[in-house]
């Protein structure tokens, strides 16, 4: 996975995630809106068999984009942990 930030300010930030897909945005996505501090998470994919997705976060300014988006990448990681976990443990 190769991230391009695209656009940043002090509130907004887009970045380019090279290699994903509709799977992917839509869980950073809803893992961002778990966020208070988040107004707005969304992502566009131009065509998806030539271009990369586009994330877009803004925040109200508490926390930055790069972090929100930091703080929803390790949410995401330890539900992974613990469904890998819980599936090993209980699928025999």
């Amino acid at each position: 996975m190769e991230i391009k930030v695209v656009e940043q300010n002090k509130n907004k930030m887009v970045v380019e995630i090279a290699g994903e897909d509709h799977t992917f945005c839509n869980l950073l996505k809803d893992e961002l809106w778990n966020d208070s501090h988040v107004k707005l998470a969304s992502y566009n994919i131009k065509h998806p068999l030539v271009s990369s997705p586009y994330v877009i976060v803004e925040t109200d300014g508490s926390v930055t984009p790069k972090q929100a988006l930091a703080n929803a990448a390790k949410r995401i990681s330890k539900a992974a942990d613990k469904f890998k976990t819980d599936f090993t443990k209980n699928v025999k």
